[in-house]
């Protein structure tokens, strides 16, 4: 099985439809689960979509 890519903070704002300033705030406030190289942001999909499917927000409770 080949692994998952990695995606970066363009793709992966477009895959959840909001900004990329949303997705760094997502990232700072919120526990968006992402893994820094360097200077630049990379993020596994499913990792992504897991967080959102649970809602959970490590700071303020449940997403809305």
């Amino acid at each position: 099985m080949k692994p998952e890519p990695w995606v970066s903070l363009e793709e992966i704002a477009q895959h959840l439809a909001v900004s990329q300033d949303t997705v760094h705030r997502w990232i700072r406030n919120r526990g968006l689960p992402a893994h820094q190289v360097g200077r630049v942001w990379r993020f596994k999909v499913s990792e992504v979509d897991g967080w959102v499917r649970t809602g959970k927000d490590e700071n303020s409770g449940p997403l809305k």
